[in-house]
């Protein structure tokens, strides 16, 4: 019995990596593929030098590196159950798969303005169409789910208490880029932001 127990858990860990895994090879390949087109199509930086950028994605790293640690060695400091293995995968993989396409969308609908972080010397479209249209941060609320669903898929409470503190580092992230977009645009950006949530219901 002892070692079916073991068995089973070690199989429960190896499928939480994998996940983990797979979606970040999905998520980061098109993060990458986007970034690498787009700075050979305009010839130009296309990623911002800013401490609220530079905090936003140290966290996120940090994050994904250490929810993978957890994941593989299954011996992760703070894990609860308080959910059932088929409950917590099933959530977590509802959760990044709405991440996923989310992720997609924001790079498809942003076309040629998307950029990482503010670059005040560009000038970007105001682009209010496509997943826009529900949310004004549609990539960071990708980012901010994929939190959520890691945290639900290991039951830990080390990482809940560091996707609460890094919500905060990307709520940082977004004010800066949403000045720049009103410095940028002025009317038609307060409109937009009257209309579209920040997020998706706030």
């Amino acid at each position: 019995m002892r070692n079916s127990g073991a068995t089973g858990r070690r199989q429960r860990v190896k499928a939480a990596a994998v996940i983990i895994l797979l979606h970040q090879v999905l998520f980061q390949g098109l993060f990458i593929a986007k970034n690498v087109t787009l700075k050979q199509k305009l010839d130009q930086p296309i990623r911002g030098n800013n401490p609220e950028a530079r905090g936003a994605v140290a966290f996120l790293a940090g994050f994904i590196a250490l929810s993978l640690y957890f994941a593989w060695t299954g011996t992760a400091p703070g894990t609860v159950h308080i959910l059932s293995t088929p409950v917590a995968f099933g959530a977590s993989l509802a959760l990044l798969l709405v991440s996923t396409v989310m992720g997609l969308a924001s790079l498809r609908d942003l076309g040629d303005s998307w950029r990482v972080g503010v670059i005040e010397e560009q000038r970007t479209d105001l682009v209010q169409d496509g997943v826009y249209r529900f949310t004004r941060n549609p990539y960071f609320v990708a980012y901010l789910l994929m939190t959520v669903a890691y945290t639900i898929l290991l039951q830990n409470l080390v990482l809940l208490v560091l996707a609460v503190a890094g919500s905060g580092l990307i709520h940082r992230m977004i004010v800066k880029e949403e000045r720049h977009l009103e410095s940028l645009h002025g009317e038609a950006y307060r409109h937009y932001r009257q209309r579209v949530p920040r997020y998706l219901l706030l």
